[in-house]
């Protein structure tokens, strides 16, 4: 699998969920199964890797305040979702996570903002199709920080505390 057709699974997938999160995973599974094994552990492969790229502190600044703060699995769950808004709010937020609120239409943040079950979509799918748990996926993980600065002293205390409580973000 490639990145034009990862991308076009999850902006069809999404399309047809109208935006909903859940939804958007449940027939993000549904499509994955149509797929051989080795395809789906492809889409995971892409999907992780983009996954590491947003662990920033730029990125989740932004979070923090589209969310009104964000935990570190507020942060995972933030990285899913925002991979689930497709290449251009992806790319653009990697660019500018300054201008993340202008390329979203509109963000209810009772809705948006956690993609946690995007992030087990091709797990789920991997196993329905074989019975196994997906293997490790051979890529590098995350660094154990988020890249980049932190941009402000409030906000890198109140999330340094929130990963030295809850631990690393995966």
């Amino acid at each position: 699998m490639d990145e034009t057709e990862f991308w076009e699974i999850v902006d069809s997938t999404r399309e047809a969920a109208g935006g909903d999160p859940e939804d958007h995973a449940e027939l993000l599974v549904e499509r994955l199964l149509g797929y051989d094994p080795e395809s789906v552990l492809d889409f995971a492969r892409h999907f992780e890797a983009r996954y590491n790229r947003a662990y920033r502190w730029d990125l989740w600044g932004a979070a923090w305040v589209l969310l009104g703060g964000a935990s570190d699995d507020a942060f995972d769950f933030f990285r899913c979702w925002l991979i689930g808004q497709g290449r251009e709010v992806f790319e653009g937020a990697l660019h500018d996570p300054d201008a993340l609120a202008d390329l979203l239409d509109d963000f209810d943040e009772e809705l948006d903002g956690d993609g946690e079950e995007l992030g087990y979509a091709a797990d789920e799918a991997y196993e329905q199709l074989t019975g196994l748990v997906a293997p490790d996926l051979g890529i590098l993980p995350a660094p154990p920080e988020p890249a980049g600065t932190p941009s402000s002293s409030r906000t890198t205390a109140s999330m340094s505390a929130a990963t030295r409580s809850c631990g690393a973000a995966s």
